[in-house]
């Protein structure tokens, strides 16, 4: 499986290449494009600003031109936390995208998003701060009507960005879950 991978807030750190690592163990193809273009960070605070000022679509455009050239190969889109908002938008507006792994984030949905079958598995704290109950229950509710066929996975008291073992919020238990249900879930497309 080819696998477009988007980095969280934080930027391209470890833990984003030490998951692709994971994903060519398992026999996969992945790219991990750096929409910051070199900048980490270590405070959330910090990261946010930076988003804000680059702005979301600046943010798509840089991953719209690194995903392009690889689209043909019917791509899977797969990102952590903002990375996971970055790939849903891409995923729903590439026609043949074959999934959508969606760690820790999820995007706005268009009103006339449309896709055929399309399967998407989202892994959430439970509760997330970012991602709270009834944004996940409309999210959910939209992504079917826009004819996806959507799993969500939660994860009770787990931090935000619990599959990162550099962060505070991390949770090996759920960490290693996701992981588990993650490559199985790769395995189908």
């Amino acid at each position: 499986m080819d696998i477009m991978l988007f980095h969280s807030t934080y930027g391209l750190r470890t833990a984003v290449g030490a998951a692709a690592d994971r994903l060519r163990a398992a026999g996969h193809e992945v790219w991990t494009p750096d929409l910051f273009e070199g900048r980490t960070f270590e405070s959330v605070e910090e990261a946010m600003a930076f988003k804000s000022d680059l702005g979301m679509e600046e943010l798509l455009k840089r991953a719209i031109t690194a995903a392009a050239p690889l689209s043909e190969r019917g791509l899977v889109y797969a990102g952590f936390s903002l990375g996971a908002a970055v790939a849903q938008n891409l995923a729903l507006g590439d026609e043949k995208a074959r999934g959508l792994l969606l760690l820790h984030g999820t995007s706005d949905i268009a009103d006339n998003a449309s896709v055929d079958g399309l399967p998407v598995q989202l892994h959430v704290a439970d509760p997330d701060p970012f991602e709270p109950h009834d944004w996940l229950t409309a999210w959910y509710l939209r992504m079917g009507r826009a004819g996806a066929d959507v799993e969500v996975y939660r994860y009770p008291g787990a931090g935000h960005l619990y599959t990162d073992p550099e962060l505070p919020d991390h949770d090996e238990k759920a960490a290693d879950e996701t992981w588990r249900v993650g490559l199985a879930f790769l395995e189908t497309l």
